[in-house]
Parts: structure tokens; C-alpha cells; sequence
């Protein structure tokens, strides 16, 4: 028998409808179900438990719907593709740690509870603007993410492997196996995280944030003088987020919850649809309406009005709070033009969204040494013209979606502690986008923790 709220580990087969996608345009997929391996792995898959649980998932959809209504704000970050080598204590708390700095300071500026999620547990796999990838003479399959294949540009390793898609499972049991014991055990405790926060102002660089940072200390000062209950302040809520490309993953890790026979994906707690596989009338727009979990969708610089309502009507019919997230990526130079008439319509059409900004993809350049980057300026000119925007329509502005990481690597340029071209050849170690580093990540926070004050 099982418990209420537990997911069960069959039944998912036989769900009305939930094998749709199979008939419908699939993009941004692997050649590899004729592998010999294939059948094994989506069965191993399939029988192994949820990375998640059903209440985690409705618990954040009711943390998101606050966010939707004004009273939350929303903070996703990590790392722009995971790697199977990247999953270690010491990687995996720099991330923790990162964005629980980021949260306090954000906590602080918003005067409001901050939803704290990961592009953590999961996001192995990647889009690609082409199929193949040509170096001289040689002609090989692109990147995926290593939950697809290798980054060695060799025949062998960019070869599709679905086994790869069994040892994603298992780093991303061992990732959120080591953030429950995080953000369970005292690793989270408000006092600590402020301590860290204090480090980083040990830096001159960053001495125009004392007065926020100093704030923030008094605060935590006075809780614990009027004795707060310090207990509860040492753990919090941290949960998963990925981009639901690969749809043979996230259907063989799809279960039928006990208490209400709906389906969950169970390999993350928020799924997101990326900008190349929004179609309407394609595979991941329609796995995706049939799930119970929040989900994401990004939208670029191209998108309509039309587009925007159309999708709310396709994954939110409902319009049910905290169902659904729009995640803006539409680059410094249009977030002011082009964003407009999307928040508005939605506005205007009574619907219930978060609106989130990817200050990140639509400010890719490259450098003049070749160097695939990012200016800290134009990520934060975006940040900045998403908060004009929301004002100016008598809306909210949600949340940040942020690619960075805990590490002290150089791949975007600038920062009061600045990144410049010279750092990339010892410090650049992204596989596919460049991220904030520890340091940028925090300036960012201070940056947005003064944006949200006159929000409220």
C-alpha cells in the first residue's frame, strides 16, 4: 500500500493521452532509439524510483502562485550544463552556498519570502542551433550535454548513448541526495549565510553594497536578540529545476501519484520549454500540458502577443496560480521594446503567470579572443529594463533565472571585481554558455535587492 502522497512506480504507461508527443514534431532529440542499448536504459529508467515526490511539487506550485500574486519572489540558478564531473560536495555546496547568498540579500531588498531553485539534478542536456559539428576536415554530431553524449570532439564520444541518459539519473540522485542534507542540516542557517555575505564585502570592490550588507546584519542581529527561532531559520526549502529536453528521459521518469492518479515528472520539480521547442502544435508543448508539475517557458525577442496567450491557453487552461512561468530572454537592447506588449496582453487577459527574467541568452557575444562571453553590464541593463517594464504595466516581476556558478571562473566580462578577456585562458571552464561567477552572482543580488525596493 502506499502512503499518501507517495508516487508509484507503475502505471504511467497506460495514462489517457500521455504518449501523444510520439506523433507530433520532435525536435532537439538524439538519432538513438535504434540503439542497442536503448530499450534497457528507458526500462531501467522507468522502474527506478522519483527523484521527486509529488507534495515537493505541489508544495513549490503553491510557493510559486505566491510569487504570481505579488507576495514571493523567485531566484533560479547553476550552472549552464551540468557535467558528470562537476557532481562533488565541494562544487555542489559552492552552488548551494551561491544562491542562498543571493536569496538573504534578496530576501532583505524585496521584504518578501524568496522561492530558492536550482538548475540543479538535471539539466544534462542542451539545444543546438545545428546537428552536427565541423572542425577542419572532420564532421562530427554536436554536443548534446553528457547526458546524450561526450564533449571530446571524437567519433567515439559524440557518438549517442543512452546508457549516458541511466548515469544522469544517478548524479542527480547523488546531486539532491547532498542539497536535502544542505539545506536540512544547518548549512542554510541565516546566521552563516550572513557571515559569507560578510567575506564578500571584505573586498573593496564591492564596498558601495556595506550599507545594504550592513543592514542585513542588524536585522539578524536584532531576530536573535529578541530570541527568533533560530531553529527553524536553519534549514529552507531548495528545490530542482531543468530544462525538459530530452522527452525519453523525462517519460520514463514520469509517475502516476497515488492520491489523485495525475501524472508528475518526477526528475525535477519545475520543468522549463526552451525557446527552440515552444512549438504549439510539437512533442514538448504536449508532454508537458498532460504533467502536474509547474513549468517554464521561454520566451525571446520574436515572440507574439498571440504566441503568449496561445501557450497560456495550451499548458495553463485553468489558470491556475503558480501553474505556469514565463521566463523572458530577449537581450538588453529589446527588453524594453519588446516585452511590453507580452506582459500587457497576459495583463490584460486576467491570467495568472510569474514573470521571470534570463538576463543571460540574449547578451551572448563573442570575444576578440574567441572566447564565447557574456558583459556584466548588459546582463544587468536587461535585469534593470525588466523591472521598467513590470512598473510601467502596473505589474510584478517575479523572479531572476541566472546562469552561474560557486566557482571563481572567469567567462563573463566585467563586474566591480572585474573579469577581463586575460582571465579566460586559465579560468574559463563552461562546456557550452559562460556563467556569473561567484562574485558577479552576488553583485547581481546587490544590484536587484536596491531594484526591488520601490516594487513593493
Amino acid at each position: 500500500m502506499t502512503a499518501p502522497g507517495e508516487i508509484l512506480h507503475t502505471g504511467a504507461a497506460d495514462y489517457p493521452g500521455l504518449d501523444e508527443w510520439r506523433n507530433l514534431p520532435l525536435k532537439q532529440q538524439p538519432d538513438w532509439r535504434g540503439h542497442p542499448d536503448f530499450d534497457s536504459s528507458y526500462e531501467q529508467l522507468s522502474s527506478n524510483p522519483p527523484l521527486v515526490f509529488a507534495g515537493e511539487v505541489d508544495k513549490l506550485k503553491r510557493r510559486l502562485a505566491k510569487v504570481a500574486n505579488g507576495e514571493a519572489f523567485l531566484l533560479q540558478g547553476g550552472d549552464c550544463a551540468e557535467t558528470f564531473d562537476g557532481v562533488t560536495a565541494d562544487k555542489i555546496s559552492a552552488r548551494v552556498k551561491t544562491i542562498l547568498q543571493m536569496a538573504v540579500v534578496l530576501t532583505y531588498g524585496a521584504s518578501l519570502p524568496v522561492v530558492k531553485m536550482g538548475r540543479m539534478a538535471g539539466q544534462y542536456a542542451k539545444p543546438r542551433s545545428s546537428d552536427m559539428e565541423t572542425r577542419g576536415d572532420v564532421t562530427l554530431p554536436a554536443f548534446r550535454g553528457e547526458i546524450v553524449n561526450g564533449y571530446d570532439f571524437t567519433e567515439e564520444s559524440r557518438i549517442p548513448d543512452p546508457k549516458r541518459m541511466v548515469e544522469a539519473y544517478n548524479k542527480s540522485a547523488s546531486t539532491l541526495n547532498l542539497i536535502r542534507a544542505f539545506t536540512e542540516g544547518g548549512f542554510a542557517d541565516l546566521r552563516a549565510v550572513q557571515q559569507w555575505n560578510k567575506g564578500f564585502m571584505e573586498n573593496p570592490a564591492h564596498a558601495k553594497y556595506e550599507q545594504i550588507a550592513g543592514e542585513i546584519d542588524r536585522a539578524v542581529r536584532f531576530m536573535e536578540a529578541c530570541g527568533a527561532d533560530f531553529e527553524g531559520l536553519k534549514r529552507t526549502e531548495f528545490y530542482s529545476a531543468h530544462e525538459a529536453l530530452l522527452l525519453d528521459y523525462e517519460r520514463a521518469l514520469t509517475r502516476i501519484d497515488s492520491r489523485t492518479g495525475q501524472p508528475y515528472v518526477t526528475s525535477g520539480h519545475f520543468v522549463w520549454i526552451g525557446e527552440r521547442t515552444r512549438e504549439l502544435d510539437g512533442a514538448h508543448m504536449d508532454y508537458l500540458s498532460r504533467v502536474q508539475n509547474p513549468v517554464g517557458v521561454k520566451l525571446g525577442p520574436n515572440t507574439t502577443a498571440e504566441t503568449v496567450l496561445e501557450i497560456i491557453e495550451k499548458l495553463d487552461p485553468n489558470r491556475e496560480p503558480g501553474r505556469l512561468t514565463f521566463i523572458s530572454r530577449m537581450g538588453a537592447a529589446n527588453i524594453r521594446e519588446k516585452l511590453p506588449a507580452l506582459v500587457e496582453t497576459v495583463r490584460d487577459s486576467g491570467a495568472k503567470v510569474v514573470w521571470v527574467t534570463d538576463p543571460m541568452h540574449g547578451n551572448t557575444i563573442t570575444a576578440k579572443n574567441g572566447y564565447k562571453t557574456r558583459r556584466f553590464d548588459d546582463v544587468m541593463d536587461e535585469v534593470r529594463g525588466f523591472f521598467e517594464v513590470h512598473q510601467a504595466a502596473g505589474t510584478y516581476p517575479g523572479g531572476l533565472h541566472v546562469e552561474m556558478t560557486g566557482d571563481d571562473v572567469a567567462e563573463c566580462l566585467g563586474g566591480s571585481d572585474e573579469i577581463d578577456e586575460n582571465a579566460f585562458d586559465e579560468r574559463y571552464e563552461t562546456l557550452v554558455d559562460p556563467r556569473l561567477n561567484h562574485k558577479q552572482s552576488l553583485e547581481m543580488a546587490f544590484l536587484v535587492a536596491e531594484a526591488l525596493k520601490p516594487v513593493k
